[in-house]
């Protein structure tokens, strides 16, 4: 009895050892389309630049109808600032967590095996979302601002206030980053979102009552809560004390979670 050894076809034989590795620049964009050719990516977008655009609406309104309040390209601004900063984080958690909910992680660390680089694509595609988003919504803002100075008929003014543009930008990055960084940590669109509102919306007024209960937590208070360290970047009256407050707290609720789930997301069992 003989054996006989199959010679490969090479008409249909695949040869890889020519094949040129995937730039990060072309990761860049695989990862930026995957942000708005979903439909919950899509929408999510879309539902931003509305919840933003439904904010200035009211304070136009408001100015029309209240004698006593005439808003400025400032206050537009700072509300694109609070609208906008509530849905973008989830725009930075869906970016790390779909390709886990929609078991696509597999094809994607095939594709490019350097999980490192996949992760600082999502990492950079995040905060280019995150200014692009900043740009749109202060179009939005100008727009609404020319909008109420012709309703108005007193003009626009277009006075900044107390709002700072580089603290804007950066209350935007701290945002998409605490979202990536959740999601990085759960790997779970669900949990993530649920962690994270907890997290910005139920974790600032535990703290302020502890404050006011026990001396001791009075005294660390500034150390550890990082929402309340991000509030003078508002208007940039941030100094001296202020950047050590926002340092430790920062370390301790945005970098200390981004490296645990970096660290996890190079360290999964991909299923």
């Amino acid at each position: 009895m003989s054996t006989t050894t199959a010679t490969p076809d090479p008409r249909t034989t695949l040869d890889l050892s020519h094949t040129k590795p995937i730039s990060f620049l072309t990761q860049l964009r695989v990862e930026l389309r995957k942000s708005y050719d979903t439909r919950a990516g899509l929408w999510l977008l879309i539902v931003i630049a509305a919840f933003a655009a439904l904010g200035m609406a009211i304070v136009v309104a408001v100015g029309l109808t209240q004698d006593d309040f005439e808003p400025e390209f400032g206050t537009f601004f700072s509300t694109t600032n609070y609208t906008t900063a509530v849905l973008l984080p989830v725009l930075g958690i869906m970016l790390v967590t779909s390709e886990w909910n929609q078991r696509t992680a597999m094809v994607t660390f095939t594709l490019e095996p350097r999980r490192t680089r996949v992760v600082l694509a999502k990492l950079v595609a995040g905060l280019l979302l995150a200014l692009v988003v900043a740009v749109v919504a202060t179009g939005i803002a100008a727009i609404c601002n020319l909008l109420y100075g012709l309703l108005s008929g007193d003009g626009a003014s277009w006075s900044l206030g107390e709002v700072s543009v580089p603290g804007f930008l950066l209350l935007q990055t701290i945002g998409m980053l605490s979202g990536f960084a959740l999601a990085a940590l759960f790997l779970n669109t669900a949990a993530a979102i649920v962690v994270f509102f907890l997290y910005s919306f139920v974790l600032p007024p535990v703290f302020l009552l502890a404050a006011a209960l026990l001396e001791w937590v009075r005294d660390i208070q500034p150390w550890i809560d990082f929402s309340a360290a991000q509030g003078p970047l508002f208007d940039w009256s941030i100094e001296g004390e202020e950047w050590a407050h926002l340092a430790v707290s920062g370390a301790i609720w945005l970098l200390l979670p981004l490296a645990i789930g970096v660290w996890r997301v190079l360290r999964a069992e991909v299923k």
